[in-house]
């Protein structure tokens, strides 16, 4: 790609993304995820209301008046995107392909992170860690990382998500916001590695879908190739035999990917290329702040 051209698309998904970020999501992601501590903030005079556990006892017999001890939230936090660039990315029978959509999602994602002071990073994996961009704010630091996105071509084709799970629980060892972002093609052979890092960091799914991967149309025999592991077979589309046993599989793997988010208490979010992805972010957003308020 040249310069010129990938300046313009940098460009155009920095304007789009930041926009969404202050005019629609301004406020979301803060109220969605805590921070990781209270800070000491400042003594004040006790107003009818306040905790008693709060009241700063020496204050009080000091001014002979009670005071209590305010505390803010600690707010920076550390936000790590897990990418998968697989081989099975590059698909899109919409106006975009997977990999075009997971780079608008990470960019969202970004800039969320940094308007809120916090840090951000990126773990690109297929079948082996491809690249670590550590975690840092700024600016430039997010359109360096759209920049990998665009231009980024990985050595290998397959998926591996537990070596992402395993990587990162080595890797970052302060409690972060780790967003796992694929199609989740791969049957779940990360069960252990999810359990830890769940346990470790508040995880959460998002899982990009083309809904030609869902209903495959019926065309008659057809040659398909597989990227990931580069074989090609022959299938019958208008049997309704296949048709039947792909739709069961396919709504198996929705339901099986839930059912382990559901296990481990890792939220889930579907997107849909060529579609509204706005919409879900903005649900998981209100619904994490809705949950801290019941917490």
């Amino acid at each position: 790609m040249e310069q010129q051209e990938l300046f313009k698309k940098i460009r155009k998904i920095e304007i789009k993304t930041r926009g969404l970020t202050r005019n629609i999501f301004a406020g979301e992601y803060q109220s969605a995820f805590k921070g990781m501590g209270m800070a000491f903030s400042e003594v004040r005079e006790y107003q009818v209301g306040d905790d008693i556990r709060s009241i700063d006892w020496n204050v009080t017999a000091r001014f002979n008046s009670p005071f209590v001890k305010v505390f803010n939230e600690e707010r920076e936090l550390t936000v790590l995107l897990l990418i998968d660039v697989s081989a099975s990315q590059n698909f899109g029978s919409q106006s975009q392909s997977k990999v075009d959509l997971l780079t608008e999602l990470s960019a969202l994602l970004a800039f969320s992170a940094i308007t809120n002071n916090d840090k951000i990073g990126v773990i690109l994996f297929s079948d082996k860690i491809e690249k670590f961009i550590t975690p840092k704010k700024g600016s430039t630091h997010i359109l360096r990382i759209i920049r990998e996105l665009i231009e980024f071509k990985p050595e290998n084709a397959g998926t591996d998500i537990n070596k992402a799970l395993e990587f990162t629980i080595n890797a970052i060892k302060k409690r972060a916001i780790v967003f796992v972002v694929s199609d989740f093609l791969q049957d779940a052979n990360y069960e252990k590695s999810l359990s830890i890092i769940s346990k470790k960091h508040d995880t959460i799914f998002i899982r990009t879908n083309d809904e030609r991967e869902d209903i495959l149309p019926k065309i008659g025999v057809v040659d398909f190739y597989d990227p990931e592991t580069k074989s090609t077979f022959t299938i019958n589309t208008n049997s309704k035999d296949f048709q039947l046993k792909y739709e069961t599989w396919r709504k198996l793997q929705k339901s099986s990917l839930q059912s382990l988010a559901n296990k481990f208490s890792v939220d889930l979010i579907q997107i849909n290329t060529g579609g509204d992805y706005i919409l879900p972010i903005q649900q998981f957003f209100k619904m994490r702040e809705w949950r801290r308020k019941l917490q």
